[in-house]
């Protein structure tokens, strides 16, 4: 059987890799529909080497639609994607739904059973970029040996702020070059060659958006009990987010059993070799539906491992975890 599909936002990083994982993925699409703004409207996009006119959010018609991918950031989720849900099932991008308690928050390697509740509203949320990956790593760990506290460092590839950010990077990059003044826009600071410990918006904690994501997103989908501490930073990398992850352990381990289980694990790769270029990095990873872990070590402070963990933010921390769930959905569910 194949379906009809709406990207709503098919216009931006989300949704142009959306609709290249749809491809790659071979999604059996009947119709494919890309929504975007007015502005966009009429342009075309190419799938499956057939150009797909752009139609406008405001005048399309949802009922047509089977499942929709809303890559609108979520100002517009919160808006739109209530009433596209009375006659779609919307799989959401953004953060706005994520803590909802009768939303499901989901990566198919971690909690795809939770998935049996979208039918509550017809909503499903996509997880923050950095913390897809750092689940998919922490899920098999906390299977067998539990987990009680994670500390991680995020280095977060600019991307993730969108093609604007990716614009801006480019051209401090020449200005730097060029010794001209750069005057950051779409970052508070210099990013070319620099990097930012602050992404989002600072909270009455002092912690930021970002960091409070991490934790809480982890805490619905792997296990409320685990405690979680992050520091979220940019970096100067087109795409792929890098993670320095502590995990603090319940039950005693072995180190060559802790690399053999995230060997087996889905949706993981060990690139772990104590050698020069033995190691994952932004580079290699980009273009990859994996989410790689390297450095992997004991932590001799405690009952805990050190390990690194780099993967495609646009694919696994947004359009590839996306058109996983909506694979899931027609696998057990429409």
């Amino acid at each position: 059987m194949n379906y009809s599909i709406a990207i709503v936002g098919g216009t931006g990083n989300a949704g142009r890799t959306t609709i290249d994982v749809l491809e790659k993925r071979k999604f059996p699409v009947e119709t494919l529909y890309v929504i975007a703004s007015k502005k966009s409207a009429g342009k075309t996009l190419v799938f499956k080497k057939k150009k797909i006119k752009i139609e406008s959010l405001e005048s399309f018609d949802f009922n047509k639609a089977d499942i929709t991918f809303f890559c609108a950031g979520a100002k517009n989720a919160k808006i739109w994607a209530p009433k596209i849900a009375k006659k779609s099932i919307v799989i959401d991008y953004s953060s706005y739904f994520r803590q909802f308690k009768n939303i499901p928050l989901i990566v198919p390697e971690v909690n795809a059973g939770a998935l049996k509740d979208y039918k509550k509203t017809n909503i499903i949320a996509n997880p923050n970029c950095s913390t897809a990956q750092l689940v998919v790593a922490l899920k098999p760990l906390h299977a067998r040996y539990k987990i009680s506290r994670v500390v991680t460092s995020t280095y977060q590839s600019v991307s993730g702020a969108g093609k604007a950010a990716m614009d801006e990077l480019v051209d401090q990059t020449k200005k730097w070059f060029q010794k001209k003044k750069i005057s950051p826009k779409k970052f508070t600071k210099q990013i070319a060659f620099n990097v930012i410990p602050h992404i989002d918006t600072f909270l009455k904690d002092g912690q930021t958006k970002e960091e409070w994501k991490m934790e809480n997103e982890t805490k619905k989908i792997l296990d409320k009990q685990i405690k979680l501490t992050a520091t979220c930073v940019r970096v100067p990398v087109f795409i792929s987010h890098s993670e320095a992850v502590n995990v603090e352990l319940r039950k005693k381990f072995n180190l060559g059993d802790i690399r053999r289980i995230l060997q087996k694990a889905p949706g993981c790769k060990v690139i772990d070799e104590q050698k020069n270029g033995g190691y994952a990095t932004p580079v290699e990873c980009s273009g990859s539906y994996l989410t790689y872990v390297s450095r992997i070590r004991k932590d001799p402070t405690k009952n805990a491992i050190n390990m690194w963990v780099v993967s495609d933010n646009l694919l696994k921390g947004a359009a590839f975890n996306a058109v996983q769930i909506a694979e899931l959905l027609i696998k057990k569910y429409i």
